[in-house]
């Protein structure tokens, strides 16, 4: 993408602050040492792994407590992990700020638990609170690195694999989340679930600097890398509670088998996937890996059904460096990454882009055409499966559905296998005329492949609820549909390949768009 479209907003990078906002609102008494354990008190946690099995995990009672009650100002209390994910028992760093003397952790496990949406799995004692160092800024990057020292180690032992938040309750009353993944080392026979951290780091301005953004507002002064040793910005969890939380919630409701990961760990060991049903990328996942898109492909041609629930998947190619602390992406500037030209392949630009083109729509079927749209959803194939028992008819529409970003089938640049466009949603985007497209594909190995074409899907999983503020004006009615239509590709995906059980996607793209 030259320097000029980003500037226009088709690519998201000349809106800076503009474009984030948008994405977002759519969301000193003594010192431990760096090496102090924390042990807590566990709270119904299953404790002892050769103990008796008890209740499962979705018969457990929930919390509903678990919401933020006041975030106050941002220094009040803040904190970031030393890994993205850990699995069951591992141990993890925890890092802190605070202008409280003191706070505590409350580590909830998000899910359904007949409504309650969470449960609490573990608190800490006190701990003593501390203003930490000002962050770090790399020259050559523009990378903020926090350097904080490690105020508390907290086991895992007895915590379900999982989508966690942890909350930070400082002494004043102020509070954060920091997010963790519990992952599954295997998804054989379940519905994966892949979290977006890498995305989420990249718009994270915690600093003063994202992928985005310099500390003066400009696109140019931008990160060219950014690392997880620091903060999350806003409550510290916006985007996994605006793109990803309802997913894990609904997913859970349903009682299908479910496995959890991130892209960062399917980048460093793919075998997670291996014999998983299916696999679901949540709301917004724009930053991947070359590694992380071939073993994703790899298990959609060995039988793993694909769901691309957002908008804007698998667009940027990056790179992770600092033992898969460091996510690096040049973009526009991709010349200057040390690595061109000579290792093209893992220069860290868009995947569609030079010096080596491959478009994301060869996986996920549709391609990422722009931003920001605000435009009803457009239902073209009211008998197909995924919309069973949503009642509607052809021509029906959902006012807001289509945004903040939204993807299209595009001829010409097409999965290579039949593919049908079940919704075709007009609109305008910065002047131009064109249409977001819900699709489906399947592949001979049986699996098939799902993109919802808009970003706000898995919004739309909340609208009429109160969840998430007013999402976007989205009704109840949108809400019914979509969780309806989500519904029935969870369960449908997770009996196993979807071609073997579920009728064949009917080519319908020159009918659509004309000659191809």
């Amino acid at each position: 993408m030259d320097a000029e479209r980003e500037r226009s907003g088709s690519g998201g990078d000349g809106t800076g602050l503009d474009r984030r906002r948008f994405l977002g609102v759519t969301a000193a008494a003594g010192v431990w040492t760096a090496g102090t354990a924390l042990t807590g008190c566990d709270t119904a946690s299953g404790g002892d792994p050769d103990a008796p099995a008890g209740p499962s995990e979705a018969s457990r009672p929930g919390d509903s407590g678990w919401r933020i009650r006041s975030k106050g100002p941002p220094e009040a209390v803040l904190g970031y992990t030393d890994k993205v994910s850990v699995l069951p028992g591992e141990d993890f760093g925890l890092y802190v700020s605070t202008t409280a003397p003191g706070f505590r952790v409350s580590a909830y496990r998000m899910g359904w638990y007949r409504g309650a949406q969470a449960r609490l799995v573990w608190r800490s004692d006190r701990v003593a609170g501390r203003v930490q160092r000002k962050p770090d800024l790399v020259p050559r990057t523009r990378t903020v690195r926090a350097g904080w020292k490690r105020t508390v180690l907290v086991p895992t032992d007895g915590w379900p694999e999982g989508a966690y938040l942890l909350r930070l309750d400082a002494s004043s009353g102020h509070q954060r989340y920091v997010p963790l993944i519990v992952r599954s080392a295997t998804a054989r026979g379940r519905t994966l679930l892949i979290h977006a951290p890498a995305t989420w780091q990249a718009y994270n301005l915690w600093g003063g600097y994202s992928l985005y953004e310099g500390d003066d507002g400009s696109y140019g002064m931008r990160s060219l890398a950014v690392s997880f040793a620091r903060p999350y910005d806003s409550d510290g969890a916006e985007k996994f509670l605006v793109y990803e939380w309802a997913v894990v919630v609904l997913a859970e409701r349903l009682g299908i088998p479910l496995a959890y990961t991130t892209g960062v760990d399917i980048h460093r060991d793919p075998a997670v996937l291996r014999g998983a049903v299916s696999a679901v990328t949540l709301g917004h996942d724009e930053y991947w890996t070359p590694q992380q898109r071939q073993s994703m492909t790899r298990a959609r041609d060995a039988g793993t059904n694909l769901a691309f629930l957002g908008a804007n998947t698998c667009f940027r190619r990056i790179r992770l460096e600092d033992g898969d602390r460091t996510v690096v992406c040049y973009k526009t500037d991709y010349r200057h990454d040390p690595l061109y030209p000579r290792h093209g392949a893992l220069g860290t630009t868009d995947f569609r882009q030079a010096p080596d083109p491959d478009p994301e729509s060869s996986l996920t079927g549709v391609l990422y055409e722009g931003y920001p749209v605000n435009a009803p959803y457009a239902v073209r194939n009211a008998g197909h499966w995924l919309f069973a028992g949503t009642g509607v008819k052809r021509g029906d529409s959902f006012a807001h559905l289509v945004g903040v970003e939204y993807d299209r089938v595009t001829p010409g640049s097409l999965p290579d296998a039949p593919i049908e466009i079940i919704a075709h949603s007009p609109l305008v985007c910065n002047g131009r005329r064109s249409h977001s497209d819900s699709a489906y594909y399947t592949v001979p190995s049986g699996a098939g492949v799902f993109a919802s074409g808009t970003m706000r899907w898995v919004e739309g999983l909340m609208a009429g609820t109160g969840e998430n503020g007013r999402n976007h004006g989205m009704d109840a009615r949108t809400g019914a549909f979509v969780t309806r239509t989500t519904e029935n590709l969870l369960r449908a995906f997770a009996e196993g390949p979807a071609a073997k059980t579920r009728p064949a996607p009917r080519d319908n793209v020159r009918e659509v768009y004309g000659s191809t």
